[in-house]
C-alpha cells in the first residue's frame, strides 16, 4: 500500500473515532420532564449531602434506653425516606475510624441536612455523630427506592 493510502485510512479511522465520541457524548433517551422533576443539571447530576455517622461521644449504660434510641433512629430513617429526604442509608462494617453508617440526604444545603439529623433520636442523644459533606451524584438516585420493598423479605 502506498503512503498516501495509509494516511487516508488513518485519517478515516480517526474521523470515525471522533464521530463515535461525539455521538456518545449525546444521549438519545433524555427525558426533560423527568430530569426537571429530579432537579438534574445538564449532566443528569445534582448536589446531595453525604453524612458519615461516627460513634458519638455519649455513653449510655442503660441497654433499654440505648435500644429505644436506636429503634427511634430506624423509625426516623423510614420517615425521612418516606418524605423523599433520605435516599441512601446503611451501616458500615466495623472499622478503626469508628464510622457506623452513611446517609445520602436529598438536600441542597448542610443546614437543611443538620435540621433533618436533629430529628434522629440517636444523633440527638449523642450516640451517633454526623459528619457532613456536599456530594455530587446522579439525580436519578432516588428512583431505586420503590424497588427496595420488592427485594426485601424483612423490614427493620
Amino acid at each position: 500500500m502506498n503512503p498516501n493510502g495509509c494516511k487516508k485510512i488513518v485519517i478515516a479511522i480517526f474521523l470515525c473515532l471522533l464521530c463515535n465520541l461525539a455521538l456518545q457524548a449525546q444521549t438519545t433517551v433524555y427525558n426533560k420532564r423527568l430530569a426537571d422533576s429530579l432537579g438534574a443539571d445538564d449532566y443528569g447530576m445534582k448536589m446531595y449531602v453525604l453524612v458519615m455517622l461516627k460513634t458519638g461521644p455519649a455513653k449510655i449504660a442503660d441497654k433499654v434506653k440505648t435500644d429505644s434510641l436506636f429503634g427511634g433512629h430506624l423509625k426516623n430513617i423510614k420517615r425521612l425516606a418516606s418524605i423523599g429526604k433520605l435516599v441512601v442509608a446503611g451501616p458500615l462494617q466495623k472499622n478503626d475510624e469508628h464510622y457506623e453508617g452513611i446517609f445520602i440526604l436529598n438536600t441542597k444545603t448542610k443546614e437543611e441536612a443538620k435540621a433533618l439529623l436533629d430529628t434522629d433520636p440517636a444523633v440527638h442523644a449523642g450516640l451517633l455523630e454526623p459528619v457532613l459533606y456536599g456530594w455530587y451524584g446522579s439525580a436519578a438516585l432516588p428512583l431505586y427506592l420503590p424497588a427496595v420493598e420488592k427485594v426485601s423479605k424483612k423490614s427493620f
